[in-house]
């Protein structure tokens, strides 16, 4: 039933992501399915990219390359069964669009507890959940 699964994981807060993790290997172990780890990287501001080194998009991509393969590494699904790939650009809309692309069964990503400023603000999550063309798992920290 779920052959493809996308993660979207905030690096800054691997603790966050981790009961996500732990359901989407679940789900690809009981489904056969492969998992896919998702990090965005903000676009740089244009204000700021005269004061940032030429390579600095590259350089954050290469370390949150490199990060997800830890994460992988620690998730304990098979080598096989996983990767991970980093985009650049706004949260929700780089996941919807990674979904797309890979075709993804479901989406599983972690949300804090709603907060008053997320109800009337929405959230990234929110956003995913109301415009995802497949299922979306919100697993609650």
């Amino acid at each position: 039933m779920y052959k493809s699964i996308l993660v979207p994981i905030d690096l800054a807060d691997t603790d966050l992501a981790k009961p996500a993790i732990a359901t989407a290997a679940t789900l690809s172990q009981t489904w056969n399915g492969a998992v896919r780890l998702l990090n965005v990287l903000p676009m740089t501001p244009v204000m700021l990219a005269e004061y940032v080194p030429a390579d600095f998009d590259s350089q954050q991509r290469e370390t949150s390359e490199e990060a997800l393969a830890i994460v992988a590494r620690e998730s304990g699904i098979a080598p096989g069964r996983i990767s991970g790939v980093v985009r650049q650009g706004g949260i929700y809309h780089e996941i919807l669009e990674e979904a797309a692309a890979m075709k993804a069964d479901l989406i599983v990503m972690t949300s804090h507890r709603p907060a008053m400023r997320t109800y009337f603000l929405g959230s990234n999550a929110g956003h995913v959940v109301r415009y995802a063309k497949c299922s979306v798992l919100v697993v609650r920290h």
